[in-house]
This record gives C-alpha cells, structure tokens and sequence, in this order.
C-alpha cells in the first residue's frame, strides 16, 4: 500500500478505502530546458599537484546549475577554448556559440592550502561581474564549489542559491532479512550524506528547525510512532509527543517555538499546535474525518494540511489564532495530498493524483491555478528550496524510492546519487 499520508494515513487510508483515481483534464506537464540561459563553465586551470583531484570544482558547479533549471550548461566536450580568466577570453567565440555567461577558475597549491580564483563573465558586454580569491584546505573544495553556484545563481537569477545548503531525508536498507532505517543528512546534491540514527524500526517525516540545527521526525523504536527533536550538533534526543494513539507529521512554525502535529489522543486524528519549551497542546481542527500533514505558511498564521473532510483528500487551511475557519483550497482532481507552503507564501506544493498516477503539482494560491511537474507514477513527500525555486522529491514508490528535485517552472528534473537502499521523505 502505497504510503501517501504518513502514519497516519498510511493506516487511516486503509480503513475508509479510498478509491482509484479519475482523469482530470486542466493539468498539463512542463519539462525541456526552453528560457534557460546558456552558459559554460570551464574546468579551473590547475598548477601544480592538488592533493585532491577528484574534486572537479567546475564539474559540481555545472552540476547545480543544470539541475536548477535555471541555466542551461554546454557540455564539456563542445567548449571552444578553456580560458582560465578575462584577460585571456575571446568572447567573440563565445557570442558565436550563444553562451551569456562564462564560469572561468585557476586552482595552485599555496603551501598546505589550495588558492583558488573564479571568476563569472558576461559574454555580450565583454566584462567580469563577479570575481573572488580563495585559500582553502584541500578538503573543502567540494563545498567552496558549491559557494560559487550560490554567487553565480544570485548574480544571474537574484535569488539566493541553496546549492550550500543540506537535506535529509530516510533511507531503508535490507540487511540479514531486516530492515534497517536510516536518518540522513547530505549536501544537496546528495553527495557527503552522513548517519543521524539508526532503528530497526521505520523513522519518518524528518523536518528541519527553523535554525537548521534541528530535525524533529516520528520514530517507532517504542514500538509505536513517537516525535521525536535532535539537536544535529550534540546529538541530544528529546522525545517530544508519545500520547496515546497516532503522533506523526510534525512541522515547525517559523519561529521555531511550536511544532504542529497530527495526535489522535482523543480519538479522531487532528491537526494540534504544540510548544516545545513547556509541552502544552492546543487543539486546531475537531473533525470526524483524517486531518493530518500540516504546514506552515512563511508568516506562521496559518497552516495548510491534508483532510478527506469532503469524501476525498483534498489541501485545507485553517488561521492559527484567530477567527476564521477551515477553508478549502484544491479542487482540481479527486486526490491532492501531503502539502508544503513556498518560502514566499504564494503556492502550496502537494502530491496530485492525475490519470492515475501521483506527481508532484504546485498549487498558484493568486491565481488558484494547478501545474503539473512530474511524470510520476509514484511521486510523493514533495518540499520547497529554500529559496523557493526548486522542489525535491521521492520517486518510484515503494519499491524502488529515490530522490529526484524538479524546478517550479518545471524545466530540470534530475535524480539524486543513491548510495544504496531505498531513499524517501525528503526535508530540504
């Protein structure tokens, strides 16, 4: 059975039997890389021996800028020439290729420390926008690499890069016929992922704090689903929610202090606002039916979750303090599911059951306007950048899960390394 609300609605689902999907007829799939803007990133010339040379610093930038969508990378094996700065780069061959922008770089041992320049050109003024020195041990190529897809991406786009930014996700392992859970942290390209726990029993929904130096996730090691809140710095577990019945689906508030959950303690499964610093618990949505998967939107007034409140799961918001009651927000198709606010507040990412198959749509809450990103047809846990111009997801449902990040505009859809195992529930 295909895991679409969690733990919650991994269960609830099976006792209200929803249906299979129909048709919709208003979606359409986007995808190629038209409106992309052409650039070349030219391998950093090397002198001397660096001690770590499979760090191709302009490869992991290509890399991140592809996957973006944003730009559109010339392949390593058309480049003209391999100029290494401004002073020695013909832009008329460049114009004549179609690039706009140039990535050039020189890297030279400098004692024990590695000196690296780059520098981003505009092919049609002929000029450097940006140019910057470094001196760095070695090992940190990897990461100064991805510091420079931040500044080129900012540079070009004007929105901040989230290239240096981390993820985290679940991955499922078989081994000696058991199944070994794993809380992982990666770079967001997926590379340098290191272990957070380890449980024989399922761990899910793992949610980053509004300072990154937190993950709250639902862990059964108690044999049933508990929230827990690790500190990624000392490693300290608080076990935060372990009432009776379901605790799943946390999701922080914007200022960090509350956790909004899905408790079934009373009897039904809701939407319930808890603070951490003293473990006092308001009820938010009193409903027969399953609410569960909630969000916050970017100012913290109001939370969009899941609820099959209409006979069908559909995304709903409610005002977290105040007067205002439960609004519905997707109409389009019988199925929208597992909701995530956009950093700016003006669309809701969720997956969208469409001829059958899950992917991943984006809600435009201005124009109420659904678009289609994927191909599916088993996408799910999907969760904005944080800087709101990509989307991360799992594909290949349960048998065969792995990360995938697409672009809102739809225009790159890339598959993450895996390492081994299954890969799910990312949290970005």
């Amino acid at each position: 059975m295909r895991r679409l609300y969690q733990t919650v609605c991994t269960l609830a689902l099976l006792l209200v039997g929803l249906q299979a999907a129909h048709a919709d007829d208003i979606i359409d799939v986007i995808g190629g890389q038209e409106g992309a803007m052409p650039v070349a990133v030219i391998p950093f010339a090397v002198t001397g021996e660096i001690p770590t040379p499979d760090q191709d610093i302009a490869r992991v930038i290509s890399d991140n800028l592809a996957r973006s969508g944003r730009f559109e990378v010339l392949p390593r094996e058309e480049l003209v020439a391999r100029p290494a700065g401004l002073d020695d780069t013909r832009f008329s061959a460049w114009r004549a290729l179609g690039m706009d922008y140039l990535v050039t770089g020189r890297m030279e041992m400098d004692g024990h420390r590695v000196s690296v320049t780059f520098e981003l050109l505009d092919v049609f003024r002929g000029n450097r926008i940006e140019g910057r020195r470094y001196r760095l041990h070695p090992d940190n190529l990897r990461s100064l690499a991805h510091a420079i897809s931040d500044i080129v991406f900012e540079e070009v786009v004007g929105l901040p890069g989230v290239f240096g930014t981390q993820i985290a996700y679940v991955q499922v392992e078989e081994r000696n016929d058991q199944r070994i859970h794993r809380l992982m942290v990666a770079d967001a390209d997926g590379q340098r992922p290191r272990e957070i726990l380890e449980s024989r029993q399922p761990i899910m929904s793992p949610a980053w704090s509004p300072e990154r130096d937190r993950l709250a996730y639902v862990s059964f090691e108690g044999g049933r689903s508990e929230i827990y809140v690790q500190n990624l710095r000392s490693g300290q577990r608080d076990r935060i929610a372990s009432f009776r019945g379901i605790n799943s689906a946390p999701a922080w508030s914007p200022d960090g202090r509350h956790l909004a959950v899905t408790l079934s303690r009373d009897g039904r499964a809701n939407i319930y606002l808890l603070r951490l610093d003293d473990g006092h618990v308001r009820r938010l949505t009193d409903h027969w039916a399953i609410d569960t998967e909630p969000t916050f939107s970017p100012d913290g007034e109001r939370i969009a979750f899941t609820s099959d409140r209409g006979g069908r799961p559909q995304v709903y918001t409610l005002a977290v303090n105040g007067p205002g009651g439960v609004e519905r927000v997707t109409f389009d198709g019988d199925y929208n599911a597992r909701p995530n606010w956009s950093p700016d507040g003006r669309r809701i990412a969720m997956v969208h059951r469409h001829n059958g198959s899950f992917r991943i749509a984006v809600h435009d809450l201005e124009s109420d306007r659904t678009r289609v990103l994927t191909d599916g047809p088993w996408d799910e846990s999907p969760v904005f950048a944080p800087n709101g111009d990509m989307i991360m997801y799992s594909a290949g449902g349960s048998g065969d899960s792995r990360l995938r990040t697409v672009s809102v505009h739809g225009r790159a859809n890339q598959a993450l390394p895996r390492a081994g195992g299954l890969t799910r529930e990312p949290a970005w």
